[in-house]
């Protein structure tokens, strides 16, 4: 077991490791929406009808798509980290309605829901200390202590 508690001063590297792998396959997902154009934002955006709004299905897609591609890269740099968590998290918890309601079944809402709620949980751990936030707001931080 000395094993495992010589990686507790570790877990920074962790987080980072983390980061930088959900943030990849955020701009991977995230790209192909991104640039499909108008008819790929309306699909996209069409996923707000189950909360009820009808209009704007295309500018509602566009903020997925770029929630998802800039808020890939943002996670990775662990910039405006958990502004960026929440708002991943609003968008995945999205997905996983639109796939619920149009009974794709747990196969169809999983992958959005495990986001959903990583999203929160790295929104309650934060970004770790190699992040842009970490080196930004250190002294903020400290004042603040």
């Amino acid at each position: 077991m000395s094993f495992l508690r010589n990686l507790y001063p570790h877990q920074h590297i962790g987080l980072l490791i983390l980061r930088l792998g959900i943030g990849f396959m955020f701009i991977v997902h995230g790209w192909p929406k991104m640039t499909g154009g108008m008819e790929k934002w309306e699909q996209v955006g069409s996923a707000m009808s189950v909360v009820g709004i009808t209009s704007g299905a295309a500018f509602f897609g566009f903020m997925a798509a770029f929630a998802e591609t800039v808020g890939g890269l943002f996670l990775m740099l662990g910039f405006l980290f958990r502004p960026i968590t929440l708002l991943l998290l609003v968008t995945m918890i999205m997905a996983a309605l639109r796939h619920m309601v149009a009974g794709d079944g747990f196969g169809g809402y999983s992958h959005a829901l495990e986001a959903a709620i990583l999203f929160l949980s790295l929104y309650f751990i934060g970004p770790g200390r190699y992040s842009l936030d970490e080196g930004m707001f250190r002294d903020r931080k400290r004042d603040m202590a």
